[in-house]
């Protein structure tokens, strides 16, 4: 008995060591945003630290450092065709990045404060970005020339996201609301209500059919677009939810929080599936690679490293 306790301590241990996600290091500041290429061979990371770094997603190596921006770095997304990323910063632009050269090729001002968050349309002609200055503005991509000015929210707007089938944007903000907007007539279709804290991030499914959100309250909501009713409200998280993000497939949730825990949950029953430990700070942010066996992790709150979750290994 005491061989066969020892074998299956050790293939425990074996198993362990297998899950451990492979850790990236090199800001200096806070991951704001994770972001794979949609070939799903780079991975960017923005940070306070005022830098973009791109990295090798098979191997976490690094490829580059961009510090083009005069600020904070709140995001970086990556374009549906793969060969532009895009950037926002607290120095109040936006910058276009061609992936081939990683030059920017434009620099958008407009913003009157921190610009938080960037979306491609899906067709890649239309650029959307949200900002501390309580507005949403769209931008053609090609010129950089800004389309429209959106208002509505009464504070500061901190993520953004753009439909799959491309028929709406959502925004939200810390005015605890988040609002839908018809980026063909640029009329504001829906504002859902619900949350008791500033809401940190949005996400749209891949089926465009729901809404994930997280909050200061501690929780997650998801809400069916048709209805904007509230489907499901996930609890469980031990502090401000900082990041939300749905696999590709849309099976999976995953949040990020301030307990320095990710949650993975069923987006349909509301259940959750695991919890991943292993940030020393707060979660920052999140992002699933394009063939969903990885989830991209950034942290916060003194833990600046990149965490990759091998998704094949959680059970």
């Amino acid at each position: 008995m005491k061989w066969l306790l020892i074998l299956l301590m050790v293939l425990a241990s074996a198993s362990m060591l297998a899950a451990e996600p492979k850790t990236l290091e090199g800001h200096g500041g806070s991951v704001m945003a994770v972001a794979f290429s949609s070939d799903g061979t780079a991975l960017a990371s923005s940070s306070r630290d005022k830098t973009v770094k791109l990295w090798k997603a098979n191997d976490g190596k690094l490829i580059t450092t961009l510090d083009a921006h005069a600020d904070d770095v709140y995001c970086v997304t990556f374009s549906p065709r793969g060969d532009l990323f895009a950037t926002s910063s607290g120095d109040k632009t936006i910058k276009i990045w061609e992936l081939r050269t990683l030059k920017p090729s434009r620099t958008l001002e407009g913003h009157a404060d921190i610009v938080r968050g960037v979306a491609f349309s899906p067709d890649q002609k239309t650029l959307v970005s949200v900002s501390v200055d309580k507005t949403v503005r769209l931008w053609n991509v090609e010129d950089g020339q800004p389309v429209k000015t959106l208002t509505g929210h009464t504070a500061r707007v901190k993520s953004v996201a753009w439909s799959a089938d491309g028929n709406f944007i959502v925004s939200a903000a810390s005015d605890r609301t988040i609002r839908i907007w018809d980026p063909k007539s640029f009329e504001q279709k829906q504002i859902l209500e619900g949350h008791t804290g500033d809401i940190e991030t949005v996400a749209i499914s891949p089926d465009s059919k729901t809404i994930a959100s997280s909050s200061g309250d501690g929780t997650v909501r998801l809400w069916t677009i048709e209805t904007g009713k509230v489907a499901h409200v996930l609890e469980g998280h031990e502090g401000e939810v900082d990041s939300v993000a749905f696999s590709p497939d849309g099976n999976v949730l995953a949040s990020g929080c301030k307990d320095k825990t990710i949650k993975l949950w069923n987006p349909r029953s509301g259940k959750l599936l695991t919890t991943l430990t292993g940030h020393t700070g707060r979660v920052e942010s999140i992002t699933f690679s394009p063939d969903g066996k990885t989830l991209a992790s950034g942290g916060g709150g003194g833990d600046t490293v990149i965490k990759l979750w091998d998704l094949k290994d959680i059970k």
